[in-house]
């Protein structure tokens, strides 16, 4: 995974706590706050945190226009929580700004306030057993189109992946545990490769 550099959303929410486990595994990470920070990135990072602040401050500094062109083209992009919501297509009782990418319906703290935050076991397919933790969480509701379901909790998908998306409702960026960033910068080091071999192939055709 060399070379490679990694967007987080710098709006809001855990930020910090994504940027260290990029560092953890000797990934660059970039925050990104304007739609020019996305311009070198090969994946992008979307952390839990108030769905609602991150889709207006997005929409505010044309962000969400921005990303959804770079997911057209390709690159993987990984919400977790918050970042789970804004990325959904339908987002139960509410009408705030979103990215409006991922196939599924999703529902606000479905799981009931912050006091009702938990930690629990996971089974991850290609990863094994996982803490999940919790806070606040969205539940998936329905999901279409060829979503895959990674993980469940009380037969409820808590992890799924669409293509180029991938998606939590818990919060691995909180635990001492890698293994779901790592997953996604395999995703990203997929992309990574196609687009540098389309560079190649522009630069030797003289485009």
């Amino acid at each position: 995974m060399t070379n490679m550099k990694v967007g987080v959303l710098a709006l809001q929410g855990s930020v910090r706590e994504h940027i260290k486990i990029l560092i953890k595994l000797d990934i660059e990470p970039i925050k990104v706050k304007l739609p020019e920070d996305l311009t070198d990135v090969d994946a992008l990072i979307i952390p839990g945190g108030e769905s609602t602040a991150i889709g207006l401050l997005m929409k505010k500094y044309k962000l969400d226009k921005a990303i959804k062109e770079k997911h057209k083209h390709g690159m993987p992009i990984y919400g977790s929580c918050a970042g789970a919501i804004v990325l959904a297509k339908d987002i139960i009782d509410s009408k705030q700004p979103k990215l409006n990418l991922a196939d599924i319906s999703i529902k606000r703290n479905d799981y009931g306030r912050q006091i009702h935050s938990f930690e629990t076991k996971l089974s991850i397919k290609d990863i094994g057993n996982f803490n999940g933790v919790f806070i606040r969480a969205p539940t998936i509701k329905s999901f279409y189109n060829g979503v895959q379901i990674l993980s469940e909790h009380k037969n409820s998908p808590v992890m799924i992946r669409q293509h180029n998306l991938l998606i939590t409702t818990f919060h691995p960026e909180l635990t001492n545990d890698t293994r779901i960033h790592e997953y996604f910068l395999n995703m990203a080091q997929e992309y990574k490769q196609v687009r540098d071999m389309q560079r190649d192939i522009e630069e030797n055709n003289g485009l």
